[in-house]
């Protein structure tokens, strides 16, 4: 029997690496941002088109390469960053693998332009499916150029698995952002379709937090610092007013570098206790400084997983250290054990003998049973009369009562065919819950879920309809929304404005929304929070419950316009709302899958009065 087992030729083991390290579009982003800021970079420009699918490009300003480094780097295993073993455990830089740049070149079409800052001219190189088809001197600025086209061309199973261009994008913008934020000495931007989405200035890090996710971010950072013989932590999180349904604002950086910690994202949850709901999670943006021999970067290829020596310490430092800035900022209360509170307002810097004693005027001839008093300063003018009767007037008032007609009360009890002539009245408890009588006992009806439920199965009805009718608003409200967001925005435009909103496009990151969905009522609504809560609730459906658009969007503006528990409701908004609950195709259950109504028999309100 002949040998079975074989090496794989070069091109193929270069694609099946090519599935660990490259996943779609942002994967290739990801790769040649950091090999830009590891060549010293401090000016990286992307250039995308659809979504990464036709081209990734990106430009640096770089340390640049020789000839023979050009062509070097397109081979496995192949790096400046690593020498020996050793070295794995003092890693500074982003990529140390090398294995980035041979499995883009096996999957895709590369063209490399680069030159060294003391060198004339430079080298270009052309690449297709891990193949050399051209290599030739060229004029080229200083640093290195590397544009990516038809990614996945040569494994089309892979390129149909990837998702639609927004979806895409959405991952590019992820990827560039977190690179972003951990380098804000470095100027970044990004384009797409030929649009800028993104133009960085260098600064520091909350100049870039603010340039990256909009200018109403300056309000809601604080500033967290601990220095130990551990860790170093740095950055800032957000107020707890400002939570949000989604993680997707939650950064950890270990030495720069990215990472998904779900430990560590434990530590600053547990420091917000009490201070936000159970669904909320806050803004973050931290970074650790730690001796790279404490750590392993080399557990995946991603390079987003780190191992800790001392990972119960890094814990205690960062959840202390959080707590320290919210109390610090005065975001929670705090107590000053030092001064007692209570008795700072009474303590008084004037001299002893300036202190006038408080004086006592009192009326001797008060007296409070007098018939004829006066109302100055609550003293009686005239002198006390012992003899004063009470006044006989009107005294036949008291027997009117009598003569009013008698208000019939309607047992629960009562026969259901009376039940059925009149109106149905129905009871609110707690401003939370409906409380209706039934013939086997009492109805109970939880008002908000009831709500979500009957507008969810409308926005579901307009969907499919496009026929969502919209409120105009008096004053037109301009949103604008980080460019994730705004990407994701304007991927559910058409099913936005199918729901009632009427929306467009204003500028960039910027909507403008100049009408609501006339099923959310009169109330006094606010456009651009009700806007940034469906985004919210679609993302946070999208990824939680993995709902199909349609449904998460429904979903979402539900939740988010239903009447509140705490909601007073008056007799006929209760006979409509349980009127349209009934109507509906699912009455029983809320939008999130829990009981809507609940009904207690009187054989069970017998059995807890202890009846037989």
């Amino acid at each position: 029997m002949t040998d079975i087992i074989h090496l794989l030729p070069d091109a193929v083991a270069n694609q099946i690496a090519a599935g660990e390290v490259v996943q779609r579009p942002a994967s290739a982003v990801k790769e040649l941002l950091e090999n830009s800021i590891d060549a010293g970079a401090d000016k990286i420009q992307l250039v995308v088109k659809d979504a990464g699918k036709a081209l990734i490009q990106i430009v640096d300003n770089g340390c640049g390469m020789s000839v023979t480094d050009a062509r070097m780097c397109f081979e496995r295993h192949a790096t400046s960053k690593v020498k020996k073993a050793e070295d794995l455990f003092a890693i500074r830089t982003m990529g140390f693998r090398g294995e980035a740049m041979a499995s883009i070149a096996a999957i895709a079409q590369v063209e490399m332009k680069t030159r060294r800052h003391e060198d004339e001219i430079g080298t270009c190189i052309s690449i297709e499916g891990a193949q050399i088809t051209n290599q030739e001197p060229v004029a080229t600025p200083a640093g290195t150029q590397i544009s990516i086209k038809n990614l996945f061309f040569n494994t089309p199973a892979r390129r149909n698995f990837l998702k639609s261009n927004p979806v895409e994008m959405r991952h590019i913008l992820d990827e560039f952002q977190r690179v972003a934020l951990a380098h804000p000495g470095v100027f970044f931007s990004l384009h797409h379709d030929g649009v800028e989405i993104f133009n960085l200035p260098k600064g520091n890090l909350k100049q870039r937090i603010v340039h990256l996710f909009g200018n109403n971010y300056n309000e809601r950072l604080v500033p967290v610092e601990e220095e130990t013989t551990i860790i170093n932590l740095k950055g800032y999180i957000g107020k707890p007013a400002f939570a949000k349904k989604t993680r997707g604002e939650q950064f950890f950086f270990v030495n720069n570098r990215f990472i998904k910690d779900p430990y560590l994202n434990h530590a600053v949850s547990s420091a917000f206790e009490e201070l936000l709901p159970d669904d909320s999670y806050p803004l973050y943006v931290l970074f650790i400084e730690i001796d790279p021999s404490k750590i392993d970067v080399n557990v995946h290829p991603t390079k987003t997983e780190i191992k800790y020596l001392d990972e119960k310490s890094i814990y205690a430092i960062m959840k202390s250290a959080v707590k320290r800035s919210i109390g610090r900022y005065n975001i929670a209360p705090t107590l000053d054990f030092d001064q007692e509170t209570g008795f700072s307002n009474m303590i008084t810097h004037k001299a002893v003998e300036d202190i006038v004693p408080p004086s006592i005027n009192f009326n001797p001839d008060f007296n409070p049973f007098t018939s004829d008093k006066s109302s100055v300063s609550g003293y009686a003018s005239s002198p006390r009369n012992y003899d004063a009767k009470p006044s006989a007037k009107n005294w036949g008032s008291l027997y009117d009562i009598t003569e009013q007609p008698v208000v019939e009360q309607t047992s629960i009890y009562e026969d259901e065919t009376v039940l059925e002539t009149k109106q149905k009245q129905y009871m609110q408890l707690h401003n939370r819950y409906i409380v209706s009588q039934i013939k086997s006992g009492l109805m109970v009806i939880d008002q908000q879920m009831a709500h979500e439920r009957i507008l969810y199965e409308r926005f579901l009805v307009h969907l499919d309809d496009r026929k969502g009718a919209s409120q105009q608003s008096l004053f037109p409200q301009t949103i604008t929304l980080n460019a994730n967001d705004f990407e994701l925005a304007k991927s559910l435009l058409d099913d936005i404005k199918s729901l009632g909103f009427d929306v467009r496009e204003f500028g960039k990151n910027t909507l403008v929304v100049e009408g609501v969905p006339v099923d959310l009522g009169s109330s006094n609504i606010n456009e651009t929070q009700l806007f940034e809560q469906l985004i919210e609730g679609f993302k946070n459906s999208q990824q939680e419950l993995k709902l199909s658009k349609r449904d998460s969007l429904a979903r979402s503006l539900a939740k988010n316009s239903a009447i509140k528990a705490g909601t007073s409701l008056g007799q006929e908004e209760m006979n409509t709302l349980i009127d349209e609950l009934f109507a509906c195709k699912t009455p029983n259950f809320s939008v999130s899958g829990k009981p809507v109504i609940q009904t207690i028999t009187l054989a069970e309100l017998d059995k807890k009065f202890e009846k037989n």
